[in-house]
């Protein structure tokens, strides 16, 4: 049975080529295309309908032959199944490894089909790509919404794998039968963890996810943390990042991300009476609590580029300053001056190391564990974004010790500068810097249809090693003239140098992405740092109350993206998730304005949490479509994709701070609406952007 498997995928390797989606052939016709119409021999209408007609017939060639190996794969897998059956019968234990190493040939020729399905899949978006750039107008948009929304869709079928998952099922399930359970045979149904009883089942479950569209609750949370996965890693870099990786250093990661929106946050509730103590005008608060945001615009950017030389360095410096920032904003009180105050704050803000976070997550902890430390660095900000109000809410004090002074005012200050020495000592205790050997020994390539080192499973190592085969050698040699013959700016994978050459990069769809990130910053800045002045003056709440309201809007998120990556995300297209949600920001706005009848908190509270609960959706979901359609040239280096997202919404917080300042000089009456206004303008916008690009974000 095994010497019938191995002959099977010699005899396929050379069968398959002619099933390969012919990007050349395809090549050639664009250009012929640009030829006919630069002399006038042929019009655009038939240039659109001919060049549709042949990607039909490209596609129907791929998927009938997908449907036909997987039927080939379900055939061999019912055979194996009546053996199976047959020595359960028999109580004859000598046969089970052989039949056990038939079941992973199944899965070694199920990983060749997926790397199939895959490099199909990318010469396809390849050749839309090079037609778009070289013809100047959306045949992709055109072809994708005629072809993929159509009940009798071939393009799903690339793209979706439909009966993958059952072939994996099977395998799953006939491997964890053969495991010796001390002689218990145990389901997989009945023992969920017995799901992945074999490295190969490892492999394939890689292979599928990296394919697969579908999302659940811990990818939605990854996505939103916008961390770009890059290609699946060789075996021995990812050898090198498990054996290199520390829980420890990923917890202190984690932890400072938490404690710098614990930070950002800490002060809203008081930022409005500490301005008016200081011999300010309370809407000054829009400033102090902006000019954080202003000073992480270019601290994101050299933490960025200094965490591809130390991760240790950056974050004992973000400590460092942050501590120092914090003890002025504390000290500016008992010195009764607001520049000092500005000063610590803008000192906070060159003390943003999300970046180094985000890149440590994404170059240091092993594959299998990214989606869940990203899940966890959404869940620490949206932890630290509802505990720095509340632990405002706990500093209701006043008192003195000699000199300085110790009140609602001082003591954010003086409490997170004591929580950062803290973390400072422990980070220098127990943070392990990661080698960077690995950069250099291997290099990048691409490694979708891994094979696992039979010689592994045998001698009963539950860790995969992945190893490539002739086979899938063969394969890449298939597909290697898509690259060398690709001239498109993405057929380099060298990371960006310049943030003008990563803005090069963007196509209109993901800029407008990008706009719909700064509108939702933008909109979500206005309402948290003009709480405290808008709730004071219609509502004469308490410092203790605005807390309170703030923390209570904070601890939605976890909740939020609960439904939406659990639930939602499963029944709706993320696209019409996108739509529906700028629509509800805007319905939240448009119901947050002060017009004809008295302002009560019945609307201030219900529109808040409507734009609020709106804009975490439509954060989660934007990030998603961005870190699936974004280059992969922005996947790594300084200007990453992670980067242009944070400078888009930290710039969105700086323009509203700044609004919310500037409507101050018109009386306290006139804020609300004055800075809603703008928010109402962007946000109506980015809808029209969105539906003007809608069938391009597939």
């Amino acid at each position: 049975m095994v010497a019938f498997g191995k002959k099977l995928k010699e005899n396929q390797i050379e069968e398959w080529r002619e099933y390969y989606i012919d990007y050349k052939f395809l090549k050639k016709k664009v250009n012929r295309y640009t030829q006919q119409i630069d002399v006038g021999a042929e019009n655009q209408l038939y240039v659109l309908k001919d060049f549709s007609r042949m990607l039909d017939c490209q596609i129907e060639k791929i998927v009938l032959f997908l449907i036909q190996q997987q039927g080939l794969l379900a055939s061999r897998l019912l055979n194996l199944g009546e053996e199976h059956d047959a020595l359960l019968q028999q109580s004859d234990g000598s046969k089970i490894p052989e039949l056990r190493e038939a079941y992973r040939v199944v899965g070694h020729d199920l990983l060749k089909l997926l790397f199939f399905v895959e490099m199909n899949a990318t010469g396809l978006r390849k050749i839309l790509k090079k037609f778009d750039k070289r013809f100047g107008y959306r045949f992709t948009d055109y072809y994708v919404k005629t072809r993929a929304n159509h009940p009798y869709s071939q393009l799903q079928q690339v793209f979706k794998h439909v009966g993958i998952e059952a072939v994996v099922g099977a395998i799953s399930r006939n491997l964890a039968d053969l495991q010796d359970h001390e002689g218990n045979y145990i389901s997989i149904y009945d023992q969920p963890s017995l799901s992945h009883p074999d490295p190969i089942i490892d492999s394939i479950r890689a292979a599928v996810n990296k394919l697969s569209n579908s999302t659940n609750f811990l990818e939605y949370l990854g996505k939103h943390a916008f961390i770009i996965q890059e290609e699946l890693p060789t075996s021995s870099e990812e050898s090198f990042i498990e054996q290199n990786y520390h829980f420890m250093s990923l917890l202190l990661n984690l932890v400072n991300t938490f404690l710098y929106m614990v930070n950002t946050y800490i002060i809203v509730p008081t930022a409005d009476n500490y301005s008016l103590r200081l011999g300010a005008a309370a809407t000054v608060c829009g400033v102090i609590i902006g000019s954080m945001a202003v000073a992480q615009l270019f601290s994101s950017i050299y933490f960025s580029a200094w965490s591809n030389r130390s991760y240790l360095r950056p974050l004992v410096f973000s400590s460092i300053i942050l501590l120092a920032g914090n003890t002025l904003y504390a000290l500016a009180y008992d010195l009764n001056s607001i520049s000092v105050l500005l000063i610590g704050r803008l000192f906070c803000g060159l003390g943003s190391a999300r970046a180094v976070n985000r890149r440590y997550i994404s170059d240091c902890v092993p594959h299998k564990l990214r989606m869940q430390a990203s899940a966890s660095f959404v869940s620490a900000s949206a932890l630290g974004m509802a505990c720095g109000p509340a632990l405002a809410c706990l500093l209701q004090t006043n008192f003195k010790i000699y000199k300085l002074t110790f009140n609602e005012d001082t003591l954010p200050g003086w409490v997170m500068a004591f929580l950062w020495l803290a973390y400072l000592l422990w980070l220098w205790i127990s943070f392990r810097e990661p080698s960077r050997e690995t950069k250099e020994l291997v290099p990048q390539q691409t490694n979708s249809g891994l094979f696992v080192n039979d010689g592994a499973v045998e001698s009963g190592s539950t860790q995969p090693l992945l190893l490539k085969s002739e086979a899938e050698n063969q394969d890449e040699a298939t597909y290697q003239e898509l690259e060398d013959g690709d001239e498109d700016s993405e057929g380099s994978h060298e990371p960006v140098t310049s943030i003008v050459s990563a803005y090069r990069l963007l196509t209109p769809s993901v800029k407008v992405q990008l706009f719909i990130y700064f509108m939702l910053k933008y909109a979500m800045e206005t309402l948290l740092a003009e709480s405290s002045v808008i709730t004071g003056y219609y509502f004469i709440w308490s410092t203790s109350s605005v807390a309170i309201f703030l923390a209570c809007l904070g601890l939605t998120v976890l909740p939020v993206n609960v439904l939406v990556g659990s639930y939602i995300s499963n029944i709706f297209e993320e696209r019409q998730v996108l739509l529906a949600s700028e629509i509800m920001v805007c319905i939240g706005i448009l119901l947050s304005f002060n017009i004809l009848i008295p302002y009560s908190v019945p609307q201030y509270v219900g529109s808040a949490l409507i734009t609020f609960v709106s804009a975490e959706v439509l954060e989660g979901v934007n990030l998603s479509l961005l870190s699936r359609v974004m280059s992969s040239r922005l996947s790594r280096g300084t200007y990453n994709g992670g980067l242009l997202s944070t400078e888009a919404g930290t710039l969105a917080r700086v323009i509203a701070d700044g609004t919310i300042t500037l409507s101050g000089y018109l009386s306290e009456s006139r804020l609300l609406n004055a800075t809603l206004l703008p928010s109402l303008f962007i946000c109506i916008s980015s809808i029209v952007a969105t539906c003007l690009t809608y069938n391009s974000l597939y």
